[in-house]
């Protein structure tokens, strides 16, 4: 049986490399190789080009090497199989220390400090807020949001969270639907984004999300975080909402087109941290590993873990 790779932007040799020793007798074929399509049981995708996955008559199934589907979902030809996502422990983490570190860095107000060192400026004249005045909204309580919300929670924050449909997690004000939403977003200080892109969370995160965060705060006004996908966002409704005080700062992980331009203007905004989508980079053995155990457990008998609702797109 023979694995798909539909990666363009990965590396083939690597990927090759690396699935020969988890799965030594199957074989892995690049997209822009000559194959046999009826030889093709699994696709392993990263943004592949649409309706290049047609023609397979055999395939059981396709893996993202990515946290996102939306790159899948956007292939308006892509086969009616399972879509598997990938839900991995270090891609988990690492989001998890992003996060926790840019709640952090925006609590004890780092950029000042960064501002004033350059100015060689000893100035000891500031208030820090403590965690516990601080109020974090979480925008998705899935495996990766839920893991963030609970290492919050052990620093101090308040944490509530926002999911489309009911959730509950220990320690966490969980909100649901469009009323629960403005319900949370009216006591958020700090409101972060770990949603995945769907059409109902396209551009979610603009000027009229904005104006509802609670204004002042500990903090001094709300702060955005993003590590979700770069969809989600109106970055001009970002930038003027910084401009007019509406949000205090925000860290950026994702952006509506990536590479970030070199004119966007959230490069040089004073009050914005720039990351370049690496908040929670997959790690290429473990993210293999994981679909290869799929497989090897798929063809038990045993169901596939992880599967997208076409539906709901995620």
């Amino acid at each position: 049986m023979t694995l798909l790779f539909a990666a363009p932007d990965l590396e083939l040799m690597a990927w090759r490399t690396r699935l020969a020793g988890l799965a030594p007798g199957r074989a892995v074929v690049a997209a822009s190789e000559a194959f046999d399509p009826a030889a093709i049981r699994y696709v392993l995708s990263w943004r592949h080009p649409p309706g290049s996955l047609t023609g397979l008559p055999n395939l059981k199934a396709v893996f993202s090497l990515g946290a996102g589907v939306d790159h899948l979902l956007a292939d308006p030809w892509l086969p009616d199989v399972p879509i598997v996502r990938v839900v991995d422990p270090d891609l988990r983490d690492r989001m998890s220390e992003w996060v926790v570190m840019h709640a952090l860095v925006h609590l004890r107000r780092l950029r000042t400090y960064e501002r004033r060192q350059r100015e060689r400026l000893w100035l000891d004249d500031d208030t820090q807020p403590k965690a516990s005045e601080v109020a974090v909204g979480m925008l998705g309580l899935g495996a990766l949001g839920a893991d963030a919300a609970r290492k919050l929670l052990v620093l101090g924050f308040r944490v509530s969270g926002w999911t489309a449909t009911p959730k509950t997690l220990d320690g966490v004000a969980c909100f649901d639907g469009p009323d629960g939403l403005l319900a949370m977003l009216a006591g958020t200080d700090m409101l972060i984004a770990l949603l995945p892109l769907t059409q109902a969370t396209r551009g979610i995160l603009n000027a009229a999300l904005f104006a509802r965060l609670r204004p002042g705060g500990a903090l001094g006004g709300p702060i955005l975080i993003n590590a979700g996908r770069g969809g989600l966002q109106v970055e001009k409704d970002i930038v003027a909402a910084l401009d007019s005080g509406v949000l205090k700062g925000a860290s950026l992980d994702v952006f509506e087109r990536e590479p970030l331009p070199a004119q966007s203007p959230l490069w040089s905004h004073p009050d914005v941290y720039v990351s370049p989508h690496n908040a929670a980079v997959s790690e290429p053995g473990a993210v293999a590993a994981g679909i290869v155990r799929q497989i090897e457990a798929f063809e038990r008998g045993e169901p596939l873990r992880h599967v997208v609702d076409r539906a709901r797109e995620y």
